[in-house]
C-alpha cells in the first residue's frame, strides 16, 4: 500500500479487485458442463506428465467435431493415458475413449437431477465470488477511514467515496449475479 492514497486511487485500486474477481467466476462458469461439449471445460485440466502437473490445454489441442463431442490430439503419444486418467479423476461425469492417437469425448445428455446439481455448484461459485466483492469493499472502506484521517479529506469527500464504494459493490454484485443467471439458463435449456 502506499503511504497516502487518496480516495480516488483506493476507489480504483477497489474496482480492479472487483474485475478481476468477475473474471474469476466467470472462468469458473465456463468449467461447468452444460448439454453441449466446450473445450474450456477441459482446458484447465491438471494432469500429471514429465514429473509435474501441466493442464490439458498444455498438452493436446481440443477441438469440437461435433456439439456434443470433444476430440483431443496430444502432441506427444506417451500423455495419452495420463490425459485420460486426469478427466476420470476431474469426475465431470465424462469417459474417455482413445482411437490411435485421439482421445475421444461424448458428452452424454444430461438428467435433470445433474443439472439441478449443476445449478447448485455455479450459484456457490457466484456467492463466494460476492462475498470476495464484499471483503473488497471492506477493506477499501477502512482505508477510506484510515487514510480519511490522515491526508485532510473533507467529510464530504469522504461520503462520497463510501457512497461510490458502495455503487461499485452494487455493480459488480449485479454483475455476477446476471452471469450466474446467464450459465442457469444455459445449464437448465435441454
Amino acid at each position: 500500500m502506499l503511504p497516502h492514497m487518496s480516495p480516488d486511487e483506493i476507489l480504483l485500486e477497489a474496482e480492479e479487485k472487483m474485475i478481476k474477481t468477475e473474471q474469476v467466476v466467470q472462468n469458473e462458469f465456463a468449467g461447468v458442463r452444460t448439454g453441449k461439449a466446450s473445450s474450456s471445460l477441459l482446458e484447465n485440466i491438471l494432469v500429471d506428465v514429465y514429473g509435474s502437473m501441466m493442464r490439458i490445454r498444455e498438452l493436446a489441442a481440443i477441438t469440437t467435431p461435433e456439439p456434443r463431442m470433444l476430440v483431443l490430439q496430444p502432441w506427444d503419444n506417451t500423455t495419452i493415458q495420463p490425459i485420460e486418467k486426469a478427466i476420470q479423476k476431474a469426475n465431470l461425469g465424462l469417459s474417455a475413449v482413445t482411437q490411435g492417437k485421439i482421445i475421444r469425448i461424448a458428452f452424454p445428455e444430461l438428467s435433470t437431477e445433474r443439472r439441478l446439481e449443476f445449478v447448485k455448484i455455479t450459484k456457490k461459485m457466484a456467492e463466494d465470488s460476492r462475498v470476495a466483492v464484499r471483503h473488497v469493499r471492506r477493506d477499501a472502506m477502512d482505508l477510506l477511514k484510515k487514510h480519511g484521517k490522515d491526508s485532510g479529506v473533507t467529510e464530504d469527500e469522504q461520503k462520497q467515496a463510501e457512497k461510490d464504494l458502495q455503487k461499485l459493490t452494487d455493480q459488480y454484485i449485479g454483475n455476477i449475479d446476471k452471469h450466474l443467471a446467464a450459465k442457469e439458463k444455459e445449464i437448465l435449456t435441454v
